[in-house]
This record gives C-alpha cells, sequence and structure tokens, in this order.
C-alpha cells in the first residue's frame, strides 16, 4: 500500500518533470496573485506606520491647543501699522489648571523669532519657548548635549537646544555645543548657547514632517520663561512695506491627561474652556488619540479592501490551474484507464493529480512570495515609499496559495478518477 502511495506521488511529480514550461505557466497565476498580496499588504503596512509613528511622535495622551489667526481678527491700525490680537492666553491656561480634572501637565509653546545668526550666516527658523517638560511629552531626545532642565527654567537661562538642520546649517563641521548664536526678532537680538542638539525627527516619509505640521528640525527651543520675559507677548512681521504686529500670549498648549482613559474626557473640557472664553475661533483643538485610532480603523479597512483585490488574483490563478488540469485529464483518458485496469484504485488517481497540483501551488506561492518581496524593497528603494513585509503576511499569502491549488485541483483530480475504465481504454 504504501509502495503504490508512494509511485503515486512520485507519477504526479515525474508529470511537472515531462511538461517544465506548462507546469510553469499554470503556475504563474499563482506566483503573480502571492506577489501581489505581499507587495500591495507591505505597501498599506508601511503607509499606516508612518502615519502612526508620526501621530505617536505627538504623544497619545495630549491635547494639543494652537493660536490660530482667524478670518476677520481684530485690529488696531495706525498708518502702516497693524495690531492683531489673538489666541491663547494665559487665563485660558489658569481655568484649564483649575477647573478641568485628570491633567498631568500643561506645557506652553511661545514662538519669538523666525531666524538665527551665527557670523555671517542666517537660518530661518522659528525660535520657541517651552518647559523642559516638552521633550518628555512629545517622545524626542537629544543626540547631542543635553535637553532644557528646570534650573534653565528657574534662572531663565539663555540656553538652547537647537534642531538637527540648524545644526547642519550653521555649525557644518563643528561641535555646535557650547557655541553661541543670536535670534532675531524685531528690536530684539538675543543670544543663546547652544546646550544640545535634537535626534532628527523623521516621520511621514520626509523630514519636514515632526510634532504637528512643524518641523522641529529647523526650531530653536529655549527655556519658556527666557522666551517671555525677553520678548514679551508682542511680535511683528514686514508684509509688503506694512508692518504687522501680533499680539499672542501663548502660540501652542500641550494638556496632557493622566492616562489614556481621561483623553478624550480632557479634550472635551478643554474645548468647552474655549468655546466659552473665545468669541472668535481663534484657536484649534487636535487630539492624537482619536487620529490614532482613526487610523487605525482606515488601516484595517485598507488592509481587507487591497488583501480582497489581490485574493482575485489568486483565485484567477486557481481558476487557471484547474482550466490546465482538466485539460490534462483529457490529455491523459488512456493513461488513467491502463493504471485503473491495472489494479489502481480512484483513490490513487485523486492523488496523483492533487500532488501536481498541491505540488505547483506551493512552489508558486514561494516564487509569488519572493518575487512580492523583492517588489517591495524595489518600491522601497527607487520611489522612496516605506514598505513593510510582515511575517504573517508571507505566512497567510503562502497558505492561501497552497490552498487554492487543493481547491481548485479537487475537481479535475475527482474527474479523472470517475472515468470508465472501459471508456478510458477505447479512448484515442
Amino acid at each position: 500500500m504504501l509502495a503504490l502511495g508512494a509511485e503515486t506521488i512520485w507519477l504526479g511529480l515525474n508529470n511537472l518533470r515531462l511538461h517544465k514550461l506548462r507546469s510553469f505557466l499554470t503556475a504563474l497565476g499563482i506566483i503573480f496573485g502571492v506577489a501581489a498580496v505581499v507587495c500591495m499588504l507591505s505597501i498599506s503596512e508601511g503607509a499606516s506606520a508612518d502615519e502612526m509613528r508620526m501621530i505617536k511622535l505627538l504623544g497619545t495622551q495630549n491635547i494639543i491647543v494652537n493660536s490660530v489667526k482667524p478670518e476677520q481678527t481684530t485690529q488696531a491700525s495706525e498708518g502702516n501699522t497693524t495690531l492683531l490680537q489673538y489666541g491663547i492666553t494665559r487665563k485660558d491656561v489658569e481655568l484649564i489648571r483649575t477647573t478641568v480634572p485628570h491633567i498631568k501637565q500643561i506645557i506652553p509653546i511661545k514662538t519669538v523669532a523666525y531666524a538665527v545668526q551665527r557670523h555671517d550666516r542666517v537660518f530661518n527658523g522659528q525660535v520657541v519657548g517651552t518647559s523642559p517638560r516638552f521633550f518628555e511629552s512629545v517622545n524626542i531626545t537629544v543626540s547631542q548635549g543635553r535637553s532644557l532642565c528646570d534650573q534653565d527654567e528657574e534662572t531663565c537661562k539663555g540656553v538652547c537646544v537647537i534642531g538637527d538642520d540648524v545644526r547642519a546649517e550653521l555649525f557644518a563641521y563643528e561641535d555646535p555645543v557650547g557655541q553661541a548664536i543670536l535670534a532675531k526678532a524685531y528690536g530684539n537680538i538675543r543670544p543663546y548657547t547652544v546646550v544640545g542638539v535634537l535626534e532628527r525627527v523623521d516621520t511621514a516619509g520626509a523630514p519636514a514632517k515632526g510634532v504637528e505640521e512643524r518641523n522641529l528640525n529647523r526650531e530653536i527651543l529655549i527655556p519658556y520663561r527666557s522666551a517671555d520675559q525677553r520678548y514679551g507677548d508682542t511680535t511683528m512681521r514686514r508684509t509688503s512695506g506694512s508692518r504687522e504686529f501680533m499680539k499672542v500670549e501663548l502660540s501652542g498648549l500641550y494638556v496632557t491627561a493622566d492616562s489614556l482613559e481621561h483623553v478624550e474626557t480632557v479634550s472635551e473640557m478643554v474645548s468647552r474652556v474655549f468655546e466659552k472664553n473665545h468669541e472668535k475661533q481663534d484657536y484649534e483643538i487636535r487630539v492624537p488619540l482619536a487620529r490614532l485610532k482613526l487610523v487605525e480603523k482606515k488601516a484595517r479597512n485598507q488592509k481587507l479592501m487591497l488583501g480582497f483585490i489581490a485574493g482575485i488574483s489568486l483565485i484567477v490563478g486557481g481558476i487557471g490551474i484547474m482550466n490546465i488540469m482538466l485539460a490534462t485529464v483529457t490529455e491523459r483518458t488512456r493513461e488513467i484507464g491502463i493504471r485503473r485496469a491495472l489494479g489502481a484504485k480512484q483513490m490513487h488517481i485523486t492523488v496523483q493529480f492533487l500532488v501536481e497540483t498541491v505540488v505547483l501551488s506551493t512552489v508558486a506561492g514561494l516564487l509569488g512570495i519572493g518575487l512580492g518581496w523583492a517588489s517591495a524593497w524595489g518600491i522601497n528603494a527607487w520611489a522612496g515609499w516605506e514598505t513593510i513585509v510582515e511575517g504573517w503576511t508571507m505566512a497567510v499569502s503562502f497558505t492561501l496559495s497552497v490552498m487554492v491549488g487543493i481547491f481548485f485541483g479537487m475537481y479535475p483530480a475527482m474527474a479523472a478518477a470517475k472515468l470508465d475504465p472501459i471508456e478510458a481504454l477505447r479512448h484515442e
């Protein structure tokens, strides 16, 4: 019995070997189907990972409030000079601190200048005052030196931590730590000593994306109290020969909830505080956790959609296998009749044809995984898209290819086994 089973399997493999080109063409559908599943899901996984990494960089326990210039802002004009007043106030911060429960910390953000200089080089980047806790809140670290500390804040020190682009532009071949730069605001030029350099922030496929739409690589972070005392609340920009003064007490806030469970509750209460105290829509509130949940849901739906589309390729490949195997049954009818006359049972005929389809689909699945991985690597190398080929993707694709081979090979195998031996021997 074992010898007969081994002989049946050998006959199936030998038939594939004798018709190499036909076997390869039969397997092409499965190869491309598996490759499509692996490649498309790797693209989807890479895109989702990029977006999720950017959102997680914002801090999933944070509620981010930004000052936004409204379309119709109260203005006080004198000649070509305009004063715009809008945005987050210290009163807002105090109300949030005293009325909203489940808050771990409130981190202020204050933009005070838009350029820094060293020797004859000028770099256009934002000078931002913030708390030392900002670094921990948004999960960023320094690659050189140190971050801001409580002592810097308490003593209003003239120190700063610079982004990687600032380092590359102003200190291309030097160690920036301990060096001085000048922050240039209108009528206010202040020196700052560099104490640290931020790790480069690369998210969403481009370094220009960092914390929210800000680019941390181009920012200069100084202690919040230094920014508040040295610059006040009014900044100036020149536009088309006129001067525009903007009075903004705080550029932004990072309100950190004490746990993930309280993020939505805290965000709703913070929103009510601003709705009550701001007649104009001069602020915006963003909740990274809500965005993360939305992206995760979107990623799941995208995987299902792409998997379904790629799965159609597998089904088409399976239909191709079935068609070829049915043609093979017709071609080998006389051979089947001879085997049945010599004592082979229906099970042996079924196994012989199933061996062929399973071997075809297994080899095709492995080749498809290799082609899909190579395609994902090529897209990453040439197009710059991040692609992630995960183990479960390859395992599912391979399992599906084998199942497709068995499913679509079963009918031809059973059709071959049910042939009448006498009629099969008469077949020409």
